[in-house]
């Protein structure tokens, strides 16, 4: 049986909550202001990042990934959880008895420790699953902010691998993270 984190994390000054149907605006809102931020490193940053339609469509994927305890998304927030900060999510693509962190951090709160505190959350959240012996985080290699994150959190890099090019500034080698 798959095991489930909580739906709302407190953290280092950040709140990790389940988004809902009513976070739609301020999730947009947030990606909108960070498109540029976040198109070299995510493949979904584009032009049609913040449409209704594709909005609907990822919370619905949200709430699908939740049920079916394949993929578990996250708003991250201010600890008033008035401030859309970014997003995170454990993500169960890594095989049996681990799981993937992924996140991005909103432009305007880049370099303020946002995504440390997420991370950090996120790893004690998965850590504490039954199911879940090894957590990984993966970026490309020439994202050496992004990579900061896992060092800092005591992860050790596992290995590079070869790996699709999917957003501009991806070089297709890739950082495997990992802790246990």
């Amino acid at each position: 049986m798959t095991t489930r984190p909580p739906e709302r994390i407190e953290g280092d000054g950040v709140v990790l909550r389940r988004p809902r149907a009513e976070d739609g605006e301020a999730l947009a809102g947030a990606v909108a202001a960070s498109l540029e931020h976040l198109r070299p490193w995510m493949a979904w940053a584009d032009d049609e990042a913040t449409t209704p339609e594709r909005r609907a469509a990822y919370l619905e994927r949200c709430d699908a990934g939740w049920e079916d305890g394949s993929d578990f998304a996250f708003l991250v927030l201010d600890g008033h959880e008035r401030t859309v900060l970014g997003g995170c999510g454990l993500h169960r693509r890594v095989g049996p008895r681990g799981i993937e962190i992924g996140y991005w951090v909103h432009v305007d709160h880049g370099g303020r420790g946002v995504a440390t505190a997420l991370a950090r959350a996120l790893t004690g959240a998965a850590l504490a699953l039954p199911d879940v012996d090894r957590v990984e985080i993966h970026c490309d290699a020439a994202n050496v902010r992004s990579a900061g994150i896992p060092h800092r959190l005591g992860y050790r890099l596992d290995r590079i691998e070869d790996d699709e090019v999917s957003a501009p500034a991806e070089t297709g080698r890739s950082m495997v993270w990992v802790r246990t």
